[in-house]
């Protein structure tokens, strides 16, 4: 078999690279413009090229599009935003309470994201000692999800504040697979290089990029 010449990655590419991770946001608003059917494969394509433990590959996209179903999932956000505002520190309340924490309303497409615990793929390579492996490359995917729709121009906005029970059932999914998260998917309708959490003021991101680099 003969080998494919590893491609060039030049100081250009590494300041466009640079460039789309500091412009990859946690978008709450959107256009409702929907986006086309294609570019909605090629993401999904892409986020199919993340590494997995084992090469297991136990990502599970499900798109909900039925009104119903996403009636559910909005309730489900709001009895559990609704928890989270009451455990909320009493000092953070009134900002909490403020703050858009999802694009429920507003995104043309929403994707849940589930781990498979069990797949059959992979054959348990590298899973036994450490089997929350598999949800960390299911969580790989959605990054690599998310960077992609960053260069496509397209908004992706991850809801955590689910019931993930809940939305098994919503949804309907076998038992085995582990729920991840939520993504709502459009354009945005604003661009901006900073988290919107540090623009209402309740985080920072640290600007020497660690939280903690030990030496050992």
């Amino acid at each position: 078999m003969s080998e494919i010449p590893a491609p060039i990655f030049d100081d250009g590419f590494r300041a466009k690279l640079e460039t789309l991770i500091r412009w990859r946001r946690d978008v709450r608003r959107f256009k409702p413009d929907p986006i086309a059917p294609a570019v909605l494969d090629d993401l999904l394509s892409l986020a199919a090229l993340a590494p997995s433990v084992g090469l297991s590959q136990p990502w599970r996209f499900v798109m909900v599009d039925d009104p119903a179903r996403r009636a559910a999932v909005r309730r489900n956000f709001e009895v559990s935003n609704a928890e989270a505002l009451a455990e909320c520190r009493q000092e953070r309340k009134a900002l909490y309470a403020k703050l858009k924490l999802a694009g429920l309303d507003e995104a043309p497409h929403h994707l849940a994201l589930f781990a498979d615990a069990e797949p059959s793929q992979g054959h348990g390579l590298g899973r036994l000692s450490m089997p929350e492996t598999v949800a960390y490359s299911a969580v790989m995917a959605a990054h690599t999800l998310w960077l992609a729709a960053r260069a496509f121009g397209v908004g992706v906005g991850w809801v955590s504040i689910l019931d993930p029970s809940a939305m098994a059932a919503t949804l309907q999914v076998p038992s085995s697979w582990r729920f991840i998260g939520y993504f709502c998917i459009g354009f945005p309708q604003v661009d901006d290089d900073t988290p919107e959490l540090e623009r209402h003021g309740w985080e920072h991101r640290r600007r020497d990029g660690t939280l903690a680099l030990l030496q050992r």
